[in-house]
C-alpha cells in the first residue's frame, strides 16, 4: 500500500500521484512503518467526536487533524464548523475501517437498504369522535379525580410527618 505523505490518504501500489487537488499530484510513498499515521475518513466535530469513541471503544488510538479552518468561525457563532481528518496507525487501518463502516461513517459504494418483504406497516388506529355531553363528562370525572389525588397526597404527607414527629418524642 501506499499514502500520501502531505493528507495521508491510501492508494493501491499501481497509483503513482495523489489525486486530491490539494496536495497537487504529490508522489505516493510506501508505507514502511507500520506505526505511520494514515486517513481513515473525514467529518465535523460531532462526527469526529463519534467516530474516535468507537474507535477507542474498540481499541484503536487515533488522532484528528483539522483541515478547511474558517477564520474565526468559533469565536463568531460559538460553534466549530471547521473539519476534521480523522488518522489511524496504517497496522490498524483495517480494523479501523470496519469500526468506521459499522457505525456508518464510511459508506460504501453500491451499498444498498434491504427492506423485509414481511415488514408491515401499522397503520394508526383512528380515534372516535366524542359527543359534546360525552367529552363534558370526562372533564369533569377528570376534574374530580385530580382533586381526590391532590387531597390524598395532602392528607397522607400531614399522617406521615404527624407519625414522624410522635416518634421523636
Amino acid at each position: 500500500m501506499k499514502y500520501c505523505p502531505k493528507c495521508k490518504r491510501m492508494y493501491n501500489d499501481e497509483d503513482t500521484a495523489c489525486a486530491r487537488e490539494d496536495c497537487k499530484g504529490k508522489a505516493l510513498k510506501p508505507v514502511e512503518d507500520e506505526k505511520e499515521s494514515v486517513y481513515l475518513c473525514s467529518g465535523d466535530v460531532i462526527e469526529r467526536d463519534r467516530v474516535r469513541a468507537a474507535l477507542e471503544d474498540s481499541g484503536v488510538p487515533s488522532v484528528y487533524v483539522r483541515h478547511g479552518v474558517t477564520a474565526n468561525s468559533q469565536v463568531v457563532t460559538g460553534q466549530d464548523f471547521d473539519g476534521f481528518d480523522i488518522l489511524v496507525p496504517f497496522e490498524l487501518y483495517e480494523k479501523a475501517y470496519d469500526v468506521a463502516v459499522g457505525i456508518g461513517a464510511i459508506k460504501l459504494e453500491g451499498e444498498e437498504i434491504i427492506e423485509d418483504e414481511n415488514f408491515e406497516e401499522i397503520e394508526p388506529h383512528p380515534l372516535e369522535e366524542m359527543s359534546r355531553s360525552k367529552r363534558t363528562t370526562v372533564r369533569v370525572v377528570s376534574a374530580i379525580l385530580l382533586i381526590i389525588v391532590v387531597a390524598l397526597v395532602i392528607y397522607g404527607t400531614d399522617f406521615i410527618t404527624k407519625w414522624i414527629s410522635e416518634l421523636f418524642k
